[in-house]
């Protein structure tokens, strides 16, 4: 699943910003169990993984000069979920790159 969300910023202010916020990525999960992980193999890639209640979910996020796309495989048993799944990433992915 590819869910592009646009932004005004330079990339370096993209990269703060997701950087400071990664942390609060796990509280955008509903019950507060999540264990979130992110590495940065390159200045515009992030990479994410989402684990709670026994499920894990991967993904990408790439930053570009217009645009942040998070890439997210979700597993076989979850993919009926992915409209409501992407709504979220758009919405707390806006809130992540809001200016504080």
């Amino acid at each position: 699943m590819r869910v592009p969300i646009a932004h005004g910023l330079p990339r370096e202010e993209v990269r703060r910003r997701l950087r400071e916020r990664s942390p609060e990525i796990a509280s955008f999960v509903p019950g507060g169990i999540a264990e979130v992980t992110t590495a940065w193999p390159d200045e515009d890639h992030m990479t994410l993984g989402v684990r709670a209640m026994g499920q894990g979910i991967d993904g990408t996020v790439i930053i570009e000069d217009h645009q942040v796309v998070f890439e997210v495989n979700l597993p076989l048993a979850l993919s009926f979920m992915e409209p409501m799944v992407a709504g979220a990433i758009r919405d707390k992915g806006q809130k992540l790159l809001a200016k504080k």
